[in-house]
């Protein structure tokens, strides 16, 4: 079998004719194979002579076209590195060669159409992905730009910004840049949702948000309210905003991590936890039928639809076919916590985390014991508060605070490392 010696990955730009440099030129014209769609090859056509050329298929079968031959040019976007073609190719063939030549991005020829600093832009890629994911990135006077498919047309986009409450929003979709068709249209939200104009393939849109009159939050905090919970409703198994929020700061969801919420009742912390940090992976088990429909609902109401994962059972049995998690946090476990602790802790890795919450006594003494088991053995760091939160309510005619029964959190972070430490200082 042939051995793939060198890839050339070649971002066309947003030109009817490509423009490349004379490295590029040469690329193309000493491959064995250049692979491209039927638009992509059209542009380069000029250059190409009499070398084979073949139409670029599904990722799938991707890398055993490449792999037949040993010089390859695959051609991209402007930016092959931005949401493109090139960082599947790096990832595929770590051992291979690859030569990279960009090009100008349709993304940074939208802003120079507009006049608006491409550092002043959020991108957002729905290329392929789900349309809820929007919902995650709308915030309050942000500028918006949007790689879009057939999924996530202005009208879509558009829709998402009605139900979220961002009436005042406007879209500006621009189509065939580079080209002598190209257009720029601008338009509210009113005019796109109910309109059956067509766009290019071709095209980009941004969002100008404008007010945020609905309930996407702003910042960590969602209000209780806003948490679908159904016939439940108080009961429907949410941890309460102030409660969320030192679970929150406890976990400090970081890029890569693995995150379980055990008992997530209809999802309070694993829709937070998702939706402030979407490099971060959060699995969400709830084994009460009526609680994981509401998690399910949340899930979707707040767009976490990519980075929350929601599993339909009881720990420990629900937990074997999820990936290892390095944070756990149990907001509730039907009366088998010392068990359930135990078995976590002991396959927990070092640096691993686990964050439990409490309101009965039985609960809180349950995680004494086990806090003081973890004191003796000195192999962990270990944290404990208690919240007792008093809210406001109108009380024959006054203002009077109300106390809700206080929660105690335990955080335990495994340090194995502690542990032999104090063994040798005792040698």
């Amino acid at each position: 079998m042939l051995k793939t010696q060198q890839i050339s990955v070649i971002g066309l730009g947003v030109t009817e004719d490509a423009m490349l440099s004379e490295a590029a030129i040469q690329a193309l014209q000493s491959a064995d194979l250049v692979i491209g769609s039927d638009r992509q090859l059209l542009t380069v056509k000029t250059h190409l002579n009499n070398v084979k050329t073949a139409m670029l298929p599904k990722l799938a079968k991707l890398k055993t076209l490449i792999e037949s031959k040993q010089k390859v040019v695959v051609l991209g976007s402007g930016d092959p590195l931005y949401y493109g073609i090139g960082t599947w190719l790096s990832k595929q063939f770590k051992d291979t060669l690859i030569h990279f030549y960009p090009a100008v991005s349709s993304i940074t020829q939208a802003c120079h159409c507009l006049g608006i600093a491409q550092q002043n832009v959020n991108v957002l890629s729905l290329h392929g992905r789900p349309l809820a994911k929007l919902k995650v990135e709308l915030k309050a006077q942000q500028t918006l730009l949007l790689l879009t498919d057939k999924n996530s047309q202005p009208q879509d986009i558009a829709t998402v910004c009605l139900q979220t409450g961002f009436t005042d929003a406007e879209i500006i979709v621009c189509e065939r840049l580079g080209y002598q068709e190209q257009k720029i249209s601008r338009f509210t939200i009113s005019e796109l949702v109910e309109s059956e104009l067509e766009f290019d393939a071709l095209h980009v849109s941004f969002v100008l948000c404008g007010e945020n009159k609905g309930f996407l939050p702003q910042f960590p905090g969602i209000k209780d309210a806003d948490f679908e919970t159904g016939e439940l409703g108080s009961k429907g198994m949410i941890s309460k905003r102030e409660v969320r929020l030192a679970i929150l700061s406890l976990l400090q969801p970081s890029r890569d991590d693995v995150i379980w919420d055990i008992g997530a009742g209809c999802g309070g912390v694993a829709v937070e936890l998702a939706y402030w940090q979407s490099q971060a992976s959060i699995y969400a088990i709830e084994h009460n039928q009526a609680r994981f429909n509401c998690l399910l609902q949340n899930q979707h109401k707040f767009g976490v639809v990519s980075n929350l994962k929601t599993t339909f059972g009881r720990a420990p049995e629900a937990l074997s076919d999820l990936p290892i998690a390095n944070k756990i946090f149990i907001g509730g476990s039907d009366g088998e916590l010392p068990q359930l602790l135990d078995s976590l802790w002991e396959k927990l890795a070092d640096n691993g985390q686990i964050v439990v919450s409490a309101v009965m006594e039985k609960t809180k003494s349950q995680l004494l014991d086990f806090y003081n088991k973890r004191l003796a053995v000195n192999d962990s760091e270990l944290e404990t508060l208690q919240i007792a939160v008093n809210k406001s309510r109108s009380l024959a005619g006054q203002l009077a605070y109300q106390p809700a029964l206080p929660v105690s959190l335990f955080s335990f972070i495994k340090n194995t490392e502690q542990q032999l430490n104090k063994g040798k200082s005792g040698e």
